[in-house]
């Protein structure tokens, strides 16, 4: 029974094949596994950090956003305050153009009611100095004699400050 082998007994070839994995094993785990490691961790490394940066881009994003909202916000604002300003300052100057339109209205009417009474005054004592020569006149044809002015004097300072009276009447209607 010497030429058999068991199996199970280890031989030559198992005890170099034995030595050959653990040398294998001894220089993955020294020469080959470092590097490996070294790269993975490197690896892991780079992911995290673009993980954080992406998370930091997301939170400036938004950050950025904010401010965005917040500035437009802040524009809107200022905006309406400018056209409120402008419309109060356009309410201003209507009102202040109104009130000098009234004021320049009537003005001119007070103008024109001096100008139609000095006129109508002006008219009333020309009217009132022609009416007596006028009036003189008419009775010197009437009567067909010569009639003493002077002496007529009252009938005719009458008839003027009737007239006159008549006149501040103003014109009937």
């Amino acid at each position: 029974m010497i030429g058999t082998s068991v199996f199970l007994l280890p031989n030559g070839t198992f005890v170099v094949e034995l030595v050959a994995v653990v040398v294998i094993l001894f220089l993955v785990t020294k020469y080959i596994l470092p590097p490996l490691n070294k790269a993975m961790e490197s690896r892991q490394e780079k992911i995290r950090a673009s993980l954080e940066a992406a998370d930091q881009a997301r939170v400036e994003a938004a950050a950025a956003g904010d401010e965005r909202v917040q500035v437009l916000t802040q524009a809107r604002d200022q905006a309406r305050e400018i056209v409120e300003g402008a419309q109060a300052t356009s309410d201003q100057v209507k009102s202040g153009a109104a009130g000098r339109g009234q004021a320049e209205y009537e003005r001119i009417v007070a103008t024109a009611n001096l100008e139609v009474a000095t006129a109508r005054q002006r008219a009333i004592d020309e009217a009132s100095a022609r009416i007596g020569e006028v009036v003189f006149e008419l009775v010197t044809k009437i009567v067909g004699r010569e009639v003493d002015q002077s002496a007529h004097q009252d009938l005719i300072r009458e008839a003027v400050v009737a007239l006159n009276a008549e006149a501040a009447k103003g014109p009937s209607r």
